[in-house]
């Protein structure tokens, strides 16, 4: 930690940025410390659909981090309070993803998924010709269930109004790669995928491949759901979700996002060395053809989905306010433990404006 700066309370080594962390801390978000008795309560969707089925931990204080050029300007609360992110772990499979297609264990983007996974989830005259492009754009419209779960329940999702708008109508699907839909079932077979090209937990490869050789830590955890646990080889092994819907999920610390933000905006390289592909960012990183917001699970503001921020800003975004923001043209990455989701943009609008 850079000196003068601590990871409790407040503090900046720039005056400009006060009033931007003052703001991230007046602003909390509505999620209760009480996460599992919040999911329980039928935040998500209503019973019976909501059962938590996987680890979850109540939550600590709003937290964070800014850095500029690897620099760190200013941070507030305990940035190593490891907490569940929610759906930042989306982000991360997309970064998996990246490793799979330099090892050549996923090569054409465009080749239907049963190609190279063929334990029966791909095999159906909808699933049949979902395309890896597909499940990592949210655009499989992917049909089935999932360690008890439905892709139904998910159908109808409204970001815009979670927690509030109807969802989990079986809706009529449509092709494969012709409709945009955040369903975190989708994300989970994609997951499951993923351990199938790799052949080993995620976690594992994770820790090894991304976080490891950029000096990340080993306080985090990625949580399978209690039933998530499948056979390759011979041996048991879980497969980890892209959220905390349902519990489980990644447990981290703003310190390994800050780490893991800054590799995305250095391109993959990492003191000399190429940790993820260059190529495989720039495609993650561009709109999808259904959602310009969208790129391959990270989420992108050209379309000015939030309208205070710079459009050049790339989000890892998590239920609750949990944010890893990017702002390439400025060297930044900045990291929000449960601010208000409402109040994300203006965050980013008063540190963009006190770095210009």
């Amino acid at each position: 930690m850079a000196a003068g700066l601590s990871s409790w309370g407040m503090s900046t080594s720039r005056p400009a940025l006060s009033e931007a962390v003052a703001f991230a801390l007046a602003n909390e978000t509505p999620f209760p410390r009480d996460l599992r008795a919040y999911l329980e309560a039928g935040h998500f969707e209503p019973p019976p659909y909501n059962a938590v089925i996987g680890p979850i931990f109540p939550r600590g204080a709003p937290n964070g981090l800014i850095l500029q050029n690897g620099t760190r300007l200013a941070d507030w609360g305990d940035t190593r309070q490891a907490d569940m992110t929610f759906s930042v772990a989306k982000s991360y499979l997309s970064l998996l993803a990246g490793i799979a297609w330099a090892d050549g264990l996923l090569s054409d983007l465009d080749a239907p998924v049963r190609d190279l996974i063929q334990d029966g989830g791909f095999e159906s005259d909808q699933n049949s010709t979902i395309t890896w492009r597909h499940l990592l754009t949210n655009t499989s419209e992917w049909e089935g269930e999932l360690f008890g779960k439905s892709d139904v329940i998910d159908r109808g999702r409204d970001l815009a109004r979670e927690g509030s708008g109807k969802k989990g109508q079986a809706r009529p699907l449509q092709a494969p790669g012709t409709y945009w839909e955040y369903n975190d079932v989708r994300v989970n077979r994609f997951s499951l995928c993923l351990l199938r090209l790799f052949r080993r937990p995620l976690p594992e490869v994770f820790a090894e491949r991304i976080l490891d050789p950029i000096g990340g830590s080993r306080d985090w955890v990625w949580y399978p759901y209690d039933n998530a646990f499948v056979e390759v080889d011979g041996r048991t092994l879980p497969s980890v979700p892209g959220g905390t819907h349902w519990g489980g999920g990644m447990r981290i610390h703003a310190e390994d996002q800050a780490l893991i933000g800054r590799l995305v905006l250095q391109g993959g390289e990492w003191n000399g060395r190429q940790i993820l592909p260059r190529q495989w960012l720039e495609w993650s990183l561009t709109p999808c053809a259904l959602n310009p917001s969208y790129g391959f699970l990270w989420w992108l503001n050209g379309a000015g989905r939030w309208p205070e921020a710079p459009r050049e800003s790339i989000f890892a975004m998590g239920a609750g306010g949990n944010v890893t923001w990017i702002l390439p043209p400025a060297g930044l990455v900045a990291v929000m433990r449960w601010i208000h989701p409402e109040k994300i943009g203006a965050f980013c609008a008063l540190v963009a404006r006190a770095l210009a």
